[in-house]
């Protein structure tokens, strides 16, 4: 029953984010978050952060205005404190310079207690390079930005400041 309760929430979530709702994804996620998108580019690096998150977020529907996901297959595992999700998604749209966008790939969440701690997402980064490449010689400068990206907590408790730019 657990497993597809979870299912459900993924479902939503997904759902939710191709109609840019990311409030209920950040009230749903941890404050240290941990979110890994594969690749250096705009989109690429880790965030440690539900603000970085959001940060993120914004700068993927401001380079992609025009984005659905379709969710086409999930795996649940492990307990309340523990779980494990794995979906596999794919997604189309448009893309800032207005040409149309397609991409697939998978995601690898866990949560503890119905909070997203960690957010894996692997795809095919070399298409989406091309695509960014593509709106930066168009003139889209966000489309060659610096990863959005931040220090972890350290070991001292001390939160990093907001989000910055890698360098």
């Amino acid at each position: 029953m657990y497993h597809s309760i979870v299912k459900r929430i993924a479902q939503n979530a997904f759902e939710d984010l191709s109609d840019r709702h990311v409030e209920p994804l950040i009230e749903k996620s941890a404050p240290d978050l941990r979110h890994t998108f594969a690749g250096d580019h705009a989109l690429g690096g880790t965030r440690h952060s539900r603000e970085a998150f959001r940060a993120w977020l914004e700068r993927l529907y401001r380079l992609f205005p025009e984005l659905t996901f379709t969710v086409r297959d999930m795996m649940v595992s492990g307990p309340p404190w523990n779980t494990r999700l794995a979906l596999s998604w794919a997604d189309r749209g448009v893309a800032a310079d207005g040409a149309d966008y397609e991409n697939e790939g998978v995601h690898v969440l866990r949560l503890q207690w119905g909070r997203l701690v960690e957010l894996e997402a692997h795809l095919d980064t070399q298409h989406l390079e091309r695509t960014l490449d593509r709106m930066a010689a168009a003139g889209i400068e966000e489309a060659a930005a610096d990863p959005i990206e931040e220090t972890p907590i350290d070991a001292g408790g001390a939160v990093a400041a907001g989000p910055v730019a890698a360098s």
